[in-house]
C-alpha cells in the first residue's frame, strides 16, 4: 500500500519537476481525437481510490469496454465482482455479491461526469472547460474541469501515450482522487454488442426505474 501511494503522489505532485507544457492545441487535439475518432475501446484497468490524506482506500481491477455512441461497460473483477453497464438509455450497476441492481437514466447520471467523455455522447466536450496539457516522460496529460460541479467531480486528467488513452485521474469534491491505469488497450476493433446490453438476473433486488428508449424524444 505504501509503495503504491508513493508512486501515485510522485505522479501527481512530483510531475512538475519532469513535465513540460505542451503547445496550446496539443491537448485539445488528443481529446478531440479520443471523442470523435474512437468508435470502440477495450482495455484492462487497475483502479485506486486515494483519500484526502494520500492513503490508499481501495484498489480494484477489471475490464473497460466502450462502443460509441453512448455505450460502455466497466467490469470489476477484483476484489469483488460488479458491472457498470451503459446501454445508451440507462446505467445499470450490478453488484453480484449483494445480488442488487441499481438503474438510472443515462443522460441524467452521466451529466458533467468523466464518464460522459468515455461514452462519446453528443456535446460531451461542451460540458467541460479545457485547462491545458503537459508532458510527463512519454505521457501527455490533458486537464479538463466540468462546467457544472454538481456531479461531485472537480477535475479530470486524461493521460495519452502515442495518441492512445492510457491513464485517467479523477478529482472529486470530497478531496478524494481516483487513479485508473489502462493496459492491453485495443482501439476500433469489434466488440460484441451484447456486452452493452443488460438483462436483470432472476432473484435480484432492483433499485430505481429505468427510462424507456425514445421516451425523452416525445
Amino acid at each position: 500500500m505504501a509503495r503504491f501511494t508513493a508512486v501515485y503522489l510522485l505522479l501527481l505532485v512530483g510531475a512538475a519537476a519532469v513535465a513540460e507544457t505542451t503547445g496550446a492545441d496539443d491537448g485539445r487535439r488528443l481529446v478531440d481525437q479520443f471523442v470523435d475518432d474512437v468508435a470502440t475501446f477495450r482495455g484492462r484497468f487497475q483502479q485506486a481510490l486515494i483519500d484526502a490524506d494520500g492513503q490508499l482506500v481501495e484498489q480494484t481491477t477489471g475490464i473497460l469496454e466502450i462502443q460509441r455512441p453512448g455505450r460502455f461497460r466497466w467490469s470489476y473483477v477484483e476484489p469483488y465482482e460488479q458491472w457498470l453497464v451503459a446501454d445508451g438509455v440507462n446505467i445499470w450497476s450490478y453488484d453480484v455479491d449483494l445480488a442488487q441492481v441499481t438503474v438510472k437514466p443515462q443522460a441524467e447520471a452521466l451529466a458533467n461526469t468523466p464518464a460522459l467523455l468515455l461514452s462519446g455522447a453528443d456535446g460531451a466536450l461542451e460540458q467541460f472547460d479545457y485547462q491545458g496539457s503537459y508532458v510527463e516522460t512519454v505521457t501527455t496529460w490533458v486537464r479538463l474541469a466540468p462546467k457544472n460541479t454538481d456531479s461531485g467531480f472537480m477535475r479530470v486528467e486524461l493521460g495519452f501515450v502515442e495518441h492512445t488513452l492510457s491513464r485517467m485521474v479523477f478529482f472529486d469534491n470530497l478531496e478524494q482522487t481516483t487513479l485508473v491505469d489502462l493496459s492491453d488497450v485495443e482501439v476500433n476493433k469489434p466488440i460484441d454488442p451484447a456486452r452493452f446490453e443488460f438483462l436483470v438476473p432472476d432473484d435480484v433486488d432492483v433499485v430505481g426505474v429505468p427510462a424507456i428508449a425514445g421516451a425523452m424524444e416525445h
